[in-house]
């Protein structure tokens, strides 16, 4: 603060001493001074603390230009250029031009008021005549590496630096108009680009862009008189033929850059460009950029983005009127599509953009151009229709998307699909060009894309089911279809290299989906593909994982006409699929289980088989569950198997809910016993003959805190326990009738690298499925995702009494060598279970019409008889409850 104040006492005696000081006096004083000045700045780390900085900087930039004219005064180019560098550049005693340019540099930085003082000193356009010299003659002296100094480079960034502070306001580009420097360099820029200074090409392009924001009425009046757009455009054409692209961009930019920026202000110098074949100048340019790199060039952006800004500069508005083709979307309502006022007003240079895409096949071109037409529709969502109605640049892209690149046509089609989805206006016109192009199937990728948008718009709207069969795309589909479920079935079994791989079999894919949308909640589509004789063909894409998901969506519609049909493909599949084809099995069974949610698919579900075909699926995996695992098995991960044994039972568990005629016949024949054998031969339980050895149990455990022993702590259980429990817990639920509400597997699909679903630790439930019992205070592993029901619930409704015969029948076999005393527990901890099932009269008397009290005697005989064996005494409890309630005496003999 001491220094500021010294410093401004000596400022005060000069002001005070100069008038009566010759000028060579005042310049030596004024010289002497700021040195200090700019070590206190640079002391006070740039804080300026100075009282009279208006006036110095008044003083200093009227000595910078004085000094400048000076040594330009009558000079030659190259020798004129020369003197300024060595002004400019040179330090020491004899660099007072650095010292003056640096001091000026510094005070255009403080605040507006200084900033004035320095504009009023003639400086503005003293530093353009510099900018126009430093672009236009070239240095002699460049090192052979074509880069500046050190301090070549500082002072050409002070002297930018300083013309940007200057000319970002309108009095700085006012002061210009006094010279004629100003439309020079602007006509240099567009003839002498290529003979510039290569070193002042960036730093002129940046001072001209600044220059061009704040253009005032005033620039306008005097760039129109001398006419400068139309010379810049004339010398523009000639470099378009010979300089490369990136160069004509720069150089073209600049120019452009005036004329947009003055719209606001007049539209003198749009209405020049425009007369003189400006719009025509700009599509060579862009034509000429075809292979530029991959990630374009930023003037070419920068062209482009002016043109689309332009396209809203127009005195009227545009008068267009069109037929809006029904049906519409319900809420489309084109009376109050205008939203912003950003309307298009000028097709030339849109004309431009449109007539580019057309003939360019550049990649980065098109994409940037289909880009712009989004933000145009973006800016106001009538410029869709003023276009359309008038140009017609997507009808007319249509027809030549598939020359593009894929990248391209793939941007298209989403700018096609927001017309729907943003919009919400259904384009008949457009969508009939793209139906024929997909019927034509010239370049397959192009048509996948293209049935991907109206994929897309299918899944919007239920009108589009309509619109695509009147317009004849659902028999299109079907056709294709057809053909290739033919080539499917030929090659089945077979060798022959006529599988679809890469684009081809993802068309397949999308075909399929497209179908499964199209017959969604469309009974009049389903009816069609049924009709159509289709029902055969497309069971065959069955087999092909890739094909199945939406294949099954299309069955499941058919269900909806005719259930029997679809029960009969679906449990035929699942009968004859092989052994080994448990992916196929479960997609089958999870399908299976979305219908049987409807009580009317139930009775197809038993006439065609079902029951016994699930239960075929048991009888298949027989040894499946062995530990360790033998033959075939071992090659399948454990967890699939247990996931296939889930979605049976699901199946079965389903088609019994709520349905007595299905309960009666499950139960009538036998096929809770044949579940119960099935369920025995998976290979985790006991199946041989000899005596369990019997052991005295120290502790016993309840089922329930077996369950979370086995799946919720760190204690070690063998697998094949698990596996058991596992069993048995699916079998409580089934008892109660929630089996069919449960979740425990997770869908995912393994990524490269990672484990297959078959080798997964251990199953896995969707943690975000609506419908799942889970018991209070259960804190489960992220590994584990159980869902557990509570055992021991009071009272418990018991739906499905023969599930428990199933749990005695299964009781003695839940034993393993060398396990004697941990499979006795288990096995008491599950007799406990089931007494606490028959708590209840209701529960006893259901158990009883179930035959639970013959199973007992049948299957644990041994238990039952031996006083001395520890399932003895609960199991003569549970007995003596069923027979309180039996009816018939002879069920007690």
């Amino acid at each position: 603060t001491l220094q500021w104040e010294i410093l401004g006492k000596q400022f005060v005696e000069y002001e005070q001493v100069a008038p009566f000081l010759i000028p060579e006096d005042q310049q030596r004083r004024l010289l002497e001074f700021l040195p200090l000045f700019l070590k206190a700045w640079e002391q006070s780390a740039g804080v300026i603390v100075f009282p009279n900085i208006q006036l110095l900087a008044s003083e200093v930039s009227k000595l910078l230009t004085k000094e400048i004219k000076k040594n330009l005064n009558g000079k030659p180019a190259e020798e004129a250029r020369l003197a300024l560098e060595q002004l400019l550049q040179q330090k020491g005693e004899a660099g007072d031009g650095h010292l003056l340019l640096k001091s000026v540099y510094l005070l255009s930085q403080t605040d507006l008021r200084t900033m004035w003082n320095i504009i009023g000193s003639g400086l503005p356009a003293a530093l353009m005549q510099c900018l126009y010299l430093f672009f236009t003659v070239p240095l002699r002296k460049a090192s052979d590496d074509g880069e500046t100094s050190e301090d070549e480079a500082q002072t050409q960034e002070m002297l930018v630096k300083i013309m940007l502070n200057m000319y970002k306001e309108e009095q700085g580009v006012e002061e210009l108009l006094a010279a004629d420097k100003l439309q020079s360099l602007i006509i240099a820029t567009a003839s002498l680009w290529d003979q510039g200074s290569h070193l002042w090409k960036v730093p002129t392009g940046r001072v001209l862009r600044t220059i061009s924001k704040a253009q005032t009425k005033n620039s306008i009046v005097y760039l129109q008189a001398v006419d400068c757009i139309k010379i810049a455009v004339q010398n523009l054409f000639t470099l378009a033929d010979t300089l490369p692209a990136c160069d004509v961009c720069e150089a073209a930019s600049i120019v452009l850059c005036f004329v947009k920026d003055s719209y606001p202000i007049s539209s003198a110098l749009l209405t020049e460009f425009e007369n003189n074949d400006g719009y025509q100048l700009l599509l060579k340019i862009l034509l000429r950029c075809e292979g530029l790199q991959q990630n374009g060039d930023p003037y070419l952006d920068e062209i482009l983005d002016m043109l689309t800004c332009l396209t809203t500069c127009g005195k009227t508005e545009l008068k267009v009127s069109g037929n809006i083709v029904h049906p519409q979307l319900p809420h489309f309502d084109f009376e109050q599509t205008r939203s912003s006022g950003m309307t298009v007003k000028n097709l030339q240079p849109f004309q431009v953009l449109q007539s580019t895409f057309q003939r360019s096949n550049d990649q980065y071109l098109c994409g940037r151009i289909l880009a712009a037409i989004g933000t145009i529709w973006a800016w106001d969502r009538v410029n869709f229709f003023l276009l359309e109605w008038t140009l017609q640049p997507i009808n007319q892209f249509t027809d030549i998307i598939h020359f593009k690149p894929h990248p391209v046509q793939v941007q298209f089609f989403r700018l096609v699909e927001s017309i729907v989805l943003d919009l919400s206006y259904v384009p008949h016109e457009i969508l009939k060009k793209v139906q024929y192009l997909i019927k034509e199937n010239a370049v397959p990728f192009c048509t996948l894309t293209a049935l991907q948008c109206l994929l897309s718009m299918t899944q919007k709207d239920l009108l589009f089911s309509d619109i695509f069969r009147d317009s004849g795309l659902l028999g299109l589909l079907l056709a294709l279809l057809r053909k290739e479920a033919k080539i499917l079935r030929k090659s089945a079994g077979t060798h022959l290299p006529c599988l679809k791989e890469g684009t081809e079999k993802e068309l397949n894919v999308v075909m399929l989906k497209m179908m499964a949308a199209l017959t969604a909640r469309s009974v009049r589509n389903t009816v069609v593909l049924k009709d159509y004789g289709m029902v055969p063909y497309i069971k065959i894409f069955l087999d092909d994982e890739c094909y199945r998901s939406a294949t099954l969506s299309i069955l499941e519609q058919l269900s909806v006409i005719n259930y029997e049909e679809y029960m009969s493909i679906i449990i035929g599949a699942l009968c004859s699929s092989t052994q080994w084809e448990l992916q196929l099995k479960l997609d089958l069974l999870k399908s299976l289980l979305r219908i049987l949610e409807s009580p009317k698919s139930h009775s197809a579900f038993r006439t065609c088989s079902g029951f016994n075909g699930l239960l075929s699926l048991l009888s298949d995996m027989e040894g499946a569950l062995q530990d360790p695992p033998s033959g075939q098995w071992t090659v399948v991960g454990q967890n699939c198997i247990l996931e296939l044994v889930f979605y049976t039972l699901q199946g079965i568990t389903a088609a019994l809910h709520l349905d007595p005629v299905n309960s009666n016949f499950f139960q009538k024949n036998g096929l809770f016993e044949k579940m119960a054998e099935d369920l025995g031969s998976l290979g985790c339980f006991w199946t041989q003959g000899e005596r369990q050895i019997l052991v005295n149990l120290e502790k016993k455990r309840t089922f329930a805190e077996f369950l979370d022993a086995a799946f919720c702590s760190s204690e070690p259980f063998p697998v094949w326990l698990k596996n058991c429990i596992w069993i048995l817990n699916f079998l409580d639920h089934m008892v109660k009738g929630t089996l069919h509400q449960e979740i425990y597997f997770k869908e995912r699909k393994p990524e490269m690298g990672e484990e297959s679903r078959d080798d997964r630790e251990a199953p896995q439930a969707q943690e975000e499925h609506p419908v799942a019992f889970k018991r209070p205070g259960d804190k489960l592993p992220a590994s584990a995702y159980m869902l557990w029901g509570k055992p021991e619930e009071k009272d418990c409704i018991i739906v499905h009494p023969g599930a428990v015969c199933v749990m005695v029948r299964l009781l003695p076999k839940l034993y393993k060598e060398g396990h004697a005393q941990l499979s006795q527990e288990i096995q008491c901890a599950l007799v406990d279970h089931i007494q606490s099932l028959v708590k209840s009269e209701k529960s006893r008397q259901l158990m009883c019409e179930s035959g639970l009290l013959g199973t007992i005697i049948t299957s644990c005989q041994e238990a039952f008889c031996d006083e001395s064996h520890p399932l003895h005494l609960p199991l003569t409890r549970v007995f003596e409850k069923l027979a309180s309630q039996a009816i018939e005496p002879h069920v007690l003999r």
